[in-house]
């Protein structure tokens, strides 16, 4: 086939040979032209061979009834050693509970479920949306301003502050770990973080927890539901190595910020795209716990998850050998026309807005998916209340990631009632 190229200088995908297809492009992200990828591949591989990528070869999963497979069998597809496509490095190998199978991930899990259940949500609402209140009362109308920033972040970093009892103060620093997680080229493909510089701010996190972790071990957990407590006064997770308390942290950080945060400015962005969308959640505002869940399936914040096969297999006729990786694309599977009506639309009432694929299946669901849709739920009920609009006026920043599907930077103008 003649390459052709898209204009940001990215082969279109139609003009490339089937077995040259490498989803695994970080730029392919960054440039907001993955669809078309995915799209040619859900049509005429589903299940696809990647021999030569940055990554190694690995298998993509396209479709959503075979990423249900293979997300529900842990069996035969085990999450160890990582959840990403890329690997540690062999000297920092992080260990947590969502790179675990049973038994001992449902031990560390359990350990921490605590602090998201029903009951902690309810005690939670009220706090979320008062610092709601205050965020979005404290913008300005009338200038441009940086939303990601001044909202996506601000919110979720709050909210982990809170989660982990982290001093409020210093909250930012838990954003630049949870960047700093799935930042440098081994991990996700971004290019702007050195492995080493990667390393050093993940030591720094393990030094600050591990003092917060040496102040709680000692004392009477009572009523603290904070995630270290949680951790430090559970068999399970009391003996943790340092490099499984960091992996750990991490991953709650990055679940916790990551999501949450991406879904906050892909809705501004979609209802924007959208202003048929717009006008409807203006007239009905009631329609806003139905529009959280289709934010979350068309950004897709965490774009999806490997697995390594534990024996020779076949799924949807292709031979997946033992120690292959398996990756699933929840963004490709949140786009598959057989399993949702016209997936590629932006809507806000659809019938069955929970299927979607963005939070996972089985074991390894995502753990604070209501607290995701809680967050979102009550900042769309105070941004309705407030403004009539707000409007993207420049075209977002995205990141550069196979793993996250970032929003980095968006211009936004106020418009009040």
């Amino acid at each position: 086939m003649n390459e052709i190229l898209h204009t940001s200088g990215i082969p279109d995908p139609y003009s490339l040979d089937l077995d040259a297809i490498d989803v695994s492009d970080p730029r392919l992200f960054e440039a907001d032209v993955h669809g078309e990828y995915f799209a040619r591949l859900r049509e005429e591989a589903p299940v696809h061979y990647c021999a030569n990528s940055a990554f190694g070869p690995f298998w993509s999963v396209t479709k959503f009834d075979d990423i249900m497979t293979v997300d529900k069998d842990f069996q035969l597809y085990s999450s160890e050693p990582a959840i990403v496509i890329g690997d540690n490095p062999d000297d920092f190998v992080l260990e947590n509970f969502i790179g675990m199978d049973p038994p001992k991930h449902d031990g560390q899990r359990k350990a921490v479920e605590g602090a998201v259940s029903p009951s902690s949500l309810a005690k939670l609402e009220p706090l979320i949306r008062h610092r709601v209140q205050n965020i979005l009362d404290g913008l300005p109308t009338g200038e441009t301003f940086d939303w990601v920033d001044r909202v996506s972040i601000e919110l979720t970093t709050q909210m982990l502050a809170t989660l982990f009892d982290f001093p409020f103060e210093r909250r930012r620093k838990l954003t630049y770990w949870s960047d700093m997680t799935t930042a440098s080229p081994e991990v996700a493909g971004d290019d702007s973080v050195t492995q080493e510089e990667r390393q050093a701010a993940l030591n720094e996190c393990l030094d600050e927890f591990t003092v917060l972790w040496n102040e709680r071990v000692n004392r009477d957990p009572g009523e603290n539901f904070d995630f270290i407590t949680m951790m430090a006064h559970s068999d399970a997770t009391r003996n943790m190595k340092p490099m499984e308390y960091l992996g750990n942290l991490v991953l709650l950080i990055v679940g916790g910020n990551d999501t949450t945060r991406n879904s906050i400015s892909g809705g501004v962005l979609e209802l924007n795209k959208n202003p048929g969308e717009y006008d409807k959640l203006r007239a009905q505002p009631e329609l806003i716990p139905k529009m959280v869940p289709e934010i979350i399936r068309y950004q897709t914040p965490l774009m999806h998850m490997r697995r390594l096969a534990t024996a020779d297999t076949t799924l949807n006729g292709q031979h997946i050998k033992k120690g292959d990786k398996v990756v699933m694309w929840y963004v490709s599977g949140n786009r598959d026309g057989d399993r949702i009506e016209n997936p590629d639309d932006f809507i806000i009432d659809r019938a069955n807005p929970r299927t979607h694929l963005s939070f996972g299946f089985g074991i390894h669901r995502c753990m604070g998916n209501r607290l995701g849709e809680m967050q979102l739920r009550v900042l769309w009920e105070e941004i309705m209340q407030r403004f009539k609009m707000v409007e993207v006026v420049e075209e977002p920043t995205r990141l550069k990631s196979n793993f996250v599907h970032g929003i980095t930077r968006m211009p936004v103008r106020l418009h009040p009632h």
